[in-house]
């Protein structure tokens, strides 16, 4: 089997493989848009591994090596980067370094989603992004109203307070930056309820989207990106292992027998943890043990701490929901919290 090590750019890349004949290193730098590289790939025979780093999404080379039948290989950029001693730092011994982790068995690979799965995180990505601008919109037209003595912060945007909101005598070019500014809110309104309606669709028949969703504050968005976000879920050995893969860990720098624990690490999905927070802050609301670990660290330390906190805690419950397979009613039962721990269906609670 032949082994290639790639240093993966946006235009080129730099490959390193070994000789069979000589066992001589080679490498080679190959450009993206005239073709080489897809003539370099399909000139080899078919079975060949090639190992690059995890960096930016590159579905056309993916696409190019399943074509001339070989194996793609992603590897941890972090641990990559940390088994490399040496200061100095270019293309060529990049592609050499990741040969050497393939030629020892010392490659770090991670699991890869489907294309389809890839296709539907990004339309949760989408969703996020116009979430966020609407959000920036709607914090644009608050401004506006409390500078003429208007302040009624979530009933702005009911139809009273948006009548308000119209009614309100502006100069010249705030009027013009209202007009707009309530046109793109109408068209983000519509785009939003858009992709809610496509999650919805994407979420129905999941039976692991469905069981998460019993859970109090875990709407369509948080199980679909839950599941999507940990894949195969026996892949993690424990629950620390996934608190650690969302960066919901603290860091920590111990020695000498003192231990130092900071913030949390971040090192993981920044969308899953986001919509994690969001959740936990109203499944806080309805079950009775997230709502006292919330107001007790809230009473300790801060609120933003106490957010933090129970949206580790949902993460793991909601781990353990796809690891026993078990839907929220008997998670509670078997931890052995009171029966009112089980949240009615509220409207419009769950994101």
């Amino acid at each position: 089997m032949n082994i290639m090590g790639c240093d993966l750019h946006t235009r080129y890349q730099v490959v390193a493989w070994i000789e069979k004949e000589t066992g001589e290193i080679r490498t080679r730098r190959l450009e993206h848009e005239n073709g080489e590289a897809r003539e370099f790939y399909a000139s080899w025979p078919r079975g060949a591994v090639v190992g690059v780093e995890a960096t930016f999404p590159a579905l056309w080379f993916e696409r190019l090596l399943s074509e001339c039948g070989h194996e793609l290989w992603v590897g941890d950029a972090a641990r990559i980067r940390a088994s490399e001693v040496r200061q100095q730092k270019t293309d060529t011994r990049d592609a050499e370094h990741l040969l050497d982790l393939l030629r020892t068995d010392r490659f770090p690979r991670v699991w890869v989603p489907s294309l389809e799965e890839r296709d539907l995180r990004q339309l949760l990505v989408h969703r996020l992004k116009l979430v966020r601008a609407r959000t920036t919109v709607k914090n644009q037209l608050h401004a506006l109203a409390i500078s003429q003595g208007v302040c009624r912060k979530g009933a702005l945007w009911s139809r009273r307070g948006r009548a308000e909101l119209e009614s309100l005598a502006l100069l010249p070019w705030a009027t013009r930056r209202r007009k707009e500014l309530l046109g793109w809110l109408e068209q983000l309104d519509a785009s939003v309820a858009e992709l809610d309606q496509a999650v919805e669709e994407a979420a129905a028949g999941r039976a692991e989207v469905e069981r998460l969703r019993t859970h109090p504050g875990v709407g369509p968005v948080v199980a679909l990106a839950m599941v999507l976000t940990l894949g195969p879920v026996e892949r993690f050995r424990n629950s620390r292992k996934v608190v650690s893969y969302l960066g919901l860990n603290p860091r920590e720098r111990s020695s000498g027998g003192r231990q130092r624990l900071g913030a949390i690490s971040k090192q993981g999905n920044t969308m899953m943890r986001w919509l994690l927070v969001q959740a936990a802050q109203t499944a806080a609301r309805y079950d009775p043990e997230l709502r006292r670990a919330y107001q007790r660290l809230k009473f300790r330390r801060v609120s933003g701490v106490a957010k933090v906190a129970v949206a580790r805690r949902l993460a793991v419950r909601l781990y353990w929901m796809l690891r026993a397979r078990l839907d929220y009613a008997q998670l509670v039962r078997m931890s052995g919290s009171p029966s009112s721990a089980v949240a009615p269906t509220v409207s419009g609670s769950k994101v």
